[in-house]
C-alpha cells in the first residue's frame, strides 16, 4: 500500500506518521511519500518521520519529494494537508477582517473565505493530476475549509472524502470524562464543518444508550471550559456544540478578545519555529509534547481509520465522522451539500447513517451556512469582486451590505497574488 501526502512538510506531519506507526496493523503501509515544495522543512520533516518509523518498528519506506507527479504516482490514497500562503496568509485572514468589527478566523467569516479562494483552485489542480496519474486513488481532505474544498472534489467528480478531528477530539475527551473506552463511545454528530453539535453521546454503537444527559449533569462544568462558554447555555441548548460556535454564540467578545492579544496565527507561527528546531535533532525520535499544542490532535488515528476503510482494510469502527454529501440525509438542505456526520465507510465511500430530526435552532443557521458555503465555491470557481460580496453578505458573522463590500475590497487586496482574476 502507498500513501501520499501532499503538504508532507507541515509540522502536523510527525502526528500523523505516529499515527500510521502504532496503527500499522490498521493500516499497512508500504510507502509513504511526504509531497512539498518547502524543500529545506520537507528534510527535517522527513528525517523525524523515519526516525518515528525505525523506533516504532515499522517496515515502510519513507521518501520525500518536491516533485507532485512523482509523489502521487501509484498511490492508493492522496492525503491534502496544505496551506497556500502559508502562516503569513493566516495571519492576514486573522487580522483585517477585525478592521470591520468581524471576527477573525481562517475557517469562517471573510478570513475563510480568503481561504477558500487561495485553497480551492490548487487543490483542484492536485486532484486532476491524481486523477490524471493514478484514476482509482481516493483523496482524503484535511485542508480547510473542508466542507468547501470537498464539495468542490466531489463536484469535479474525485473520489474524495473530508475529514475533520473535532469529533475523534470530542469522543476522546467524553470518554475520558466518563471512564469508557473510546471505541465504544458512538457520537450523533451532525452540521457542516466547523459547525457541529453533538445531539447524542451513545454507548456502543448507534442505537445504544444515550449518555449525553449524564455528561452535562456531571460534567458539564468540564465541557463548557474546554468550549469557553457559560455552563448555562450548555445546559440550555442540551446539546455540545463545536468550540467553533463560539464564534456565532458569543461573536462580540471574540473579537473583543481578539483585538487584545496576539492572533493565533502569530502563536502557531512562533510554535512552528520551535518545532522545526526540534525536528532537527538525530536524536529525537518521537513526536515532541510541544506538537499536542499545535493542533490537530487524534488527526492521525482518524485518517487511519478512514484510509483504512476506503482502502479495504476495515480495521477499526464500521462508522466514522466525515464530510460527504447530503443526499436527502439532512431534508432541509440540498443533496450536493456537504455535511459532517456520522457514516459508513467502505471501498465505495462513505454513506450517511440516518440523523433524527434537527432542531431548528441548528437546522437554520446550518442551512444559512450552507447557501454561504454555496456562494464562496461560485467565487472561488469563477471569482469576481460581486461574487466575493455576494458570498460575504450571505455569511452570518458578516451579514451587513457595508461590511460586505469593505471586506471584500480588503480580501482582494490581500489575496491577489493567490486570485488569478484579480
Amino acid at each position: 500500500m502507498k500513501l501520499a501526502v501532499v503538504g508532507g512538510g507541515s509540522t502536523y506531519t510527525p502526528e500523523l506518521i505516529d499515527g500510521f506507526a502504532r496503527l500499522r496493523d490498521t493500516l499497512p503501509v508500504e510507502e509513504l511519500v511526504l509531497v512539498d515544495p518547502a524543500a529545506e522543512r520537507l528534510e527535517l520533516v522527513g528525517g523525524l518521520a523515519r526516525r518515528i518509523f525505525a523506533r516504532q518498528g515499522h517496515g515502510g519506506r519513507i521518501v520525500t519529494t518536491s516533485d507532485l507527479d512523482a509523489g502521487i504516482e501509484g498511490a492508493d490514497a492522496v492525503l491534502l494537508q496544505l496551506r497556500v500562503g502559508g502562516q503569513a496568509a493566516r495571519e492576514q485572514d486573522e487580522t483585517w477582517p477585525l478592521e470591520c468589527g468581524c471576527v477573525g478566523q481562517e475557517t469562517t467569516g471573510a478570513g475563510g473565505l480568503a481561504k477558500a479562494l487561495r485553497t480551492v483552485p490548487v487543490v483542484l489542480d492536485i486532484a486532476e493530476r491524481v486523477r490524471r496519474t493514478n484514476p482509482g486513488a481516493w483523496i482524503i481532505d484535511f485542508t480547510n475549509p473542508v466542507g468547501i474544498v470537498t464539495r468542490a472534489l466531489l463536484e469535479a467528480g474525485h473520489k474524495a472524502v473530508g475529514l475533520c478531528n473535532v469529533a475523534i477530539g470530542f469522543q476522546r475527551k467524553f470518554a475520558g470524562l466518563l471512564g469508557v473506552a473510546p471505541v465504544d463511545m458512538h457520537l450523533d454528530h451532525v452540521g457542516l464543518n466547523h459547525l457541529t453539535w453533538e445531539t447524542g453521546v451513545r454507548l456502543g454503537g448507534p442505537e445504544g444508550e444515550n449518555v449525553l444527559p449524564k455528561l452535562l449533569a456531571e460534567h458539564g462544568d468540564a465541557v463548557a471550559a474546554d468550549l469557553r462558554l457559560p455552563r448555562h447555555v450548555l445546559d440550555r441548548l442540551g446539546v455540545v456544540p463545536s468550540y467553533y460556535l463560539r464564534y456565532y454564540y458569543a461573536h462580540d467578545e471574540v473579537v473583543r478578545e481578539q483585538h487584545t492579544k496576539p492572533s493565533r496565527a502569530a502563536e502557531v507561527a512562533e510554535m512552528e519555529g520551535e518545532l522545526l528546531k526540534m525536528y532537527g535533532d538525530p536524536e529525537l525520535a518521537e513526536k515532541p509534547a510541544l506538537l499536542g499544542k499545535r493542533g490537530g490532535a487524534y488527526y492521525s488515528e482518524a485518517a487511519v481509520g478512514l484510509a483504512a476503510s476506503l482502502l479495504g482494510g476495515g480495521a477499526g469502527s464500521p462508522y466514522q465522522v466525515v464530510n460527504t454529501y447530503n443526499k436527502g440525509t439532512l431534508p432541509f438542505l440540498p443533496d450536493d451539500a456537504v455535511i459532517e456526520v456520522q457514516a459508513a465507510v467502505g471501498s465505495s465511500g462513505a454513506t450517511p447513517l440516518p440523523v433524527p430530526s434537527v432542531d431548528p435552532l441548528y437546522a437554520g443557521l446550518m442551512a444559512n451556512v450552507t447557501a454561504y458555503e454555496d456562494l464562496a465555491l461560485q467565487a472561488a470557481l469563477l471569482g469576481g469582486r460581486d461574487r466575493v460580496f455576494r458570498a460575504l453578505l450571505a455569511h452570518p458573522l458578516v451579514g451587513q451590505y457595508a461590511y460586505a463590500d469593505t471586506l471584500t475590497d480588503q480580501l482582494i487586496a490581500h489575496n491577489r497574488e493567490h486570485l488569478a482574476w484579480a
